[in-house]
């Protein structure tokens, strides 16, 4: 007798056991457990995206260009995957299943929209599973990294806002990603001439996305009080967010190798320069110049642009600026010597 699809009717949101799971955890953090909660909260913290962001900025500027193409590769193609899954399953978080569960402290703030894969455990096993898995790093270094991206998930567990398959389905993901990028990075190397197939294939993926984000449906399930639970329009809106950073990613990507091409096998004061500069560009952008744009544009074309904005100057504007600065004051110094040698 074969399957009948018209039979399956799974709903993630019906799933009780990972409720229970929470629920004990919860009982002992609300007891002795309480000395582990804010070291916890901080190890959430590591994979916000905001501290991602940065913390692969300063590798990419500074410390290892091969090594922050891999993790901003990475970290993109991931943001899709996770956009993608949220909007598909909609799966609600765990104190709107149960009432019983109450997230710890202020956790709650970091944890907005559907629960389904956990982003903080995408962040943290695209950036520190990068690091994991970077087979040049020493082998304390890449446990650290492995380290981490075990604590990260098992710390939203802990706070109430995910479930195991919420952190463990958006690890295992993540990882499989950053494990498939490392391959392709090593095959560009031999193939340097197929690049623009990365751009590519990665831009027609974020466009289709921006398009499923919009247009599909989304649940409608209010709470007792007449409010909707999970509003689908901020959901696609973070999902534009999403194709903002990967398109600009990949547009970056592909202008820096063709009219850039810097490096970082430089000086220490010079790494450390860039990143001082690198930062307070950063800062500028998003504390004063992209606010400017939010009375301007609609929610989602913001959040595109906004995004797009962060990964563009990253990747490829602020590489540019410091390139051609570091070329004028490398040639200044040329003709300071020549002049003095002449003399």
């Amino acid at each position: 007798m074969g399957f009948d699809w018209d039979d399956w009717d799974f709903d993630w949101n019906d799933w009780d056991f990972d409720i229970d799971i929470l629920l004990g955890l919860q009982q002992f953090r609300n007891g002795i457990g309480e000395v582990f909660a804010d070291f916890l909260a901080q190890m959430t913290w590591l994979a916000e995206s905001k501290t991602v962001l940065v913390i692969m900025a300063v590798i990419y500027w500074g410390c290892s260009k091969r090594f922050g193409s891999f993790l901003l590769l990475g970290w993109n193609a991931n943001r899709l995957v996770n956009g993608f899954l949220k909007i598909t399953v909609c799966a609600y978080r765990p104190w709107i299943r149960d009432a019983r569960i109450v997230p710890y402290g202020h956790s709650i703030r970091t944890a907005t929209g559907y629960s389904f894969p956990s982003g903080h455990s995408t962040n943290a096993a695209s950036v520190y599973g990068g690091g994991m898995l970077w087979k040049s790093f020493p082998g304390i270094l890449r446990i650290l990294m492995a380290v981490i991206v075990i604590l990260v998930p098992f710390s939203r567990l802990y706070l109430g806002v995910h479930t195991p398959q919420d952190v463990l389905c958006g690890t295992a993901f993540s990882l499989l990603t950053m494990w498939l990028v490392l391959k392709l990075l090593r095959w560009l190397e031999t193939h340097p001439g197929k690049d623009w197939i990365v751009p590519g294939i990665g831009i027609i993926l974020s466009i289709a996305l921006a398009a499923y984000a919009g247009f599909k449906p989304y649940p409608a399930d209010y709470d007792a009080k007449g409010k909707l639970l999970v509003n689908g329009m901020t959901m696609a809106r973070d999902t534009f967010k999403c194709v903002g950073w990967c398109s600009g990613f990949l547009i970056a990507w592909i202008l820096e190798r063709r009219l850039v091409g810097f490096s970082t096998d430089i000086p220490g004061v010079v790494k450390a320069t860039r990143i001082a500069a690198g930062m307070l560009g950063y800062y500028i952008l998003n504390l004063i110049f992209i606010p400017l744009l939010r009375n301007g544009l609609g929610p989602g074309t913001f959040a595109v642009a906004a995004s797009f904005l962060q990964m563009f100057y990253i990747v490829f504007f602020f590489p540019f600026i410091f390139s051609v600065f570091e070329k004028w004051q490398k040639r200044r110094i040329e003709n300071s010597n020549t002049v003095s040698a002449g003399n």
